[in-house]
């Protein structure tokens, strides 16, 4: 904790955005995380109120915290940053990590950036959905696998890329990814 003068360290904020954080050799390495301060209520969105910028704080908060966002907490968040519950939905839709729903325990994203395209990511991208057994942007029913489109992961010369639970990998086959996502599935 943060000891401020005047004995006003209650008016930090719960959650931090960690954007790095050692590993454990002690290297420092990105997080790009919230993490939990020890010094204020359990309400993410109450404690970036007062911060410029603070409604994407509480809703990186939100999603860190629940996986996503409740639509339900839309009003709240409104209300608590004294703007119209559209301009909420439009921070919310317009910045793709931010969710509406639930993501599977794995998240497969497959680049549907031209490059990739030219590679074959439109017939791999038809090949997940098929073994799955759902539509893009869709999580199996149990839950254990979301796949989503990207549009560029940086592997433009070694397309079709994939990310798969944040790792990123270059040149990928439906043979590749045929193994990962059957193990996924397997999983209980």
């Amino acid at each position: 904790m943060i000891d401020l003068p005047g004995g006003r360290s209650h008016l930090l904020p719960k959650y931090v955005l960690e954007l790095s954080t050692k590993n454990e050799k002690g290297a420092t390495v990105a997080a790009n995380t919230v993490q939990p301060c020890s010094n204020t209520e359990d309400d993410p969105i109450t404690a970036f109120v007062s911060e410029t910028g603070g409604l994407m704080h509480a809703l990186n908060a939100l999603q860190a915290r629940d996986g996503y966002i409740d639509a339900a907490l839309v009003p709240k968040l409104a209300k608590a940053f004294n703007i119209t519950k559209a301009e909420v939905k439009g921070v919310i839709s317009f910045y793709d990590d931010f969710t509406k729903a639930p993501k599977g325990k794995h998240v497969v994203r497959i680049c549907q950036a031209e490059a990739c395209q030219a590679v074959g990511s439109r017939s791999l991208t038809a090949h997940t959905l098929e073994k799955l057994g759902i539509g893009l942007g869709d999580t199996t029913p149990d839950g254990h696998v979301t796949v989503e489109a990207v549009y560029c992961l940086g592997l433009c010369a070694t397309g079709p890329a994939v990310m798969i639970d944040g790792h990123v990998k270059g040149r990928v086959a439906p043979a590749d990814l045929d193994p990962i996502l059957d193990a996924a599935e397997a999983e209980a």
